[in-house]
């Protein structure tokens, strides 16, 4: 995987941790929604298959206790593919909680570290590339975004739009998101475990978090409708 240039300070290997404890619950999924199917594969697989193609040194799933096995199955063969080590530990409770589970099982070198959701399993490597390339010792998190393009309005607790926000200062955050392996740790450890976005646990420690262009394919599955879309979307890819 690539690195900064010459200009900054670079990192040391870079390792990939996806998150795939979710439930599912929205998608009315009877498996948790890693596991869901999409062109005949989990979620899961295409998660890992894009995380792979970059070439990280190492890469951890952090699974529900009850999958981990499951997950195994998934992974094992991708993993023995690419030649790089791939490992599935339990996740715990919370997001945060899984975080860190994986952080925790990546080998010592890997000093940066890439959070991504099973969710958003159709990122594209380049958008990898581009996270893990801009993390260095000043920028200590990354987060690929996109432009907002609707007009946002804020609206208060009665249903009454009180404002309407600047839409040109706004982005949509995506995963894979990049860190300084300790930095991560810190945030996490320091400021709780529930946050959905590992990025906003950096802010709170007064870092600053850099920004790449993501891609509009790394959609996060959360709904039928993003699951219909995915279907459409691997029908497009798979079979062109």
């Amino acid at each position: 995987m690539a690195h900064p240039s010459d200009a900054d300070v670079p990192m040391g290997a870079v390792g990939v941790v996806i998150v795939a404890a979710g439930s599912g619950s929205r998608l009315g999924a009877a498996v948790p929604k890693a596991f869901v199917l999409v062109g005949g594969r989990p979620l899961l697989w295409y998660a890992v298959r894009s995380a792979l193609a970059c070439h990280p040194a190492a890469l951890v799933v952090a699974a529900p206790p009850t999958h981990v096995a499951d997950a195994a199955t998934v992974v094992d063969a991708l993993g023995r593919q690419a030649g790089i080590p791939v490992r599935v530990v339990a996740g715990g409770a919370e997001r945060g909680d899984s975080v860190l589970a994986g952080t925790d099982a990546l080998p010592a070198e890997c000093e940066v570290v890439l959070v991504h959701d099973a969710a958003r399993a159709f990122a594209p490597p380049d958008v990898f590339e581009r996270v893990a390339t801009a993390v260095t010792t000043d920028t200590a998190a990354i987060v690929p975004v996109l432009p907002v393009v609707d007009t946002m309005k804020v609206v208060d607790d009665q249903g009454f739009v009180v404002g309407t926000a600047d839409r040109e200062s706004l982005r949509i955050v995506q995963t894979p998101q990049g860190f300084r392996r300790e930095v991560l740790l810190e945030a996490h450890r320091r400021h709780g475990s529930v946050a959905t976005d590992d990025a906003a646990l950096v802010e709170l420690l007064g870092r600053r978090v850099g920004t790449v262009a993501g891609d509009p394919a790394a959609l996060k599955v959360t709904t039928p409708d993003d699951l219909a879309h995915a279907e459409r979307l691997v029908a497009h890819v798979e079979h062109r």
